[in-house]
């Protein structure tokens, strides 16, 4: 299998978000779920299936005359991912702030709002009075960063 490349576009992951739904689809299936959204021809969502192939995201096995797409990475380990690499490339001092803006953006379940409560009440217990800077000087707004 060739090195997965998790860098994907926008478009790369309404295709991803399609496989990932069914587990294995033929383009036939990923063209119509696509084009209920999108205004995308046969051959751009074809481009986009060639793309996810090459950088190791879709696997193909063939199935009589048609290929079947599944992906090589489970969704939420992709999102995990990439939560992961957003907050690598940001001030840890910024990390509650996006956390919160995150929540403020979503819509919430009861169930959701529990887990998060739940989740609150246990990093209260490892929490510390200020979070320092991981930041190299000059890459971050940080008060100990200014010259």
């Amino acid at each position: 299998m060739p090195q997965q490349d998790l860098k994907i576009t926008d478009s790369e992951w309404e295709v991803m978000r399609a496989v990932w739904a069914q587990d294995k689809m033929g383009s036939r299936e990923i063209i119509d779920v696509l084009q209920q959204k999108k205004d995308w021809g046969t051959a751009t969502i074809k481009t986009f299936l060639g793309r996810l192939v090459k950088k190791g995201m879709l696997e193909t096995e063939k199935d009589g005359k048609k290929f079947l797409y599944s992906a090589s990475i489970k969704e939420d380990e992709f999102i995990s991912f990439t939560l992961d690499e957003t907050f690598d490339n940001i001030c840890d001092k910024d990390a509650g702030n996006t956390i919160a803006g995150l929540i403020e953006k979503s819509i919430l379940s009861f169930d959701d709002i529990e887990q998060l409560e739940r989740t609150i009440e246990m990093k209260k217990k490892n929490a510390v009075q200020e979070v320092a800077c991981s930041c190299t000087p000059g890459q971050c707004k940080c008060q100990t960063h200014h010259h």
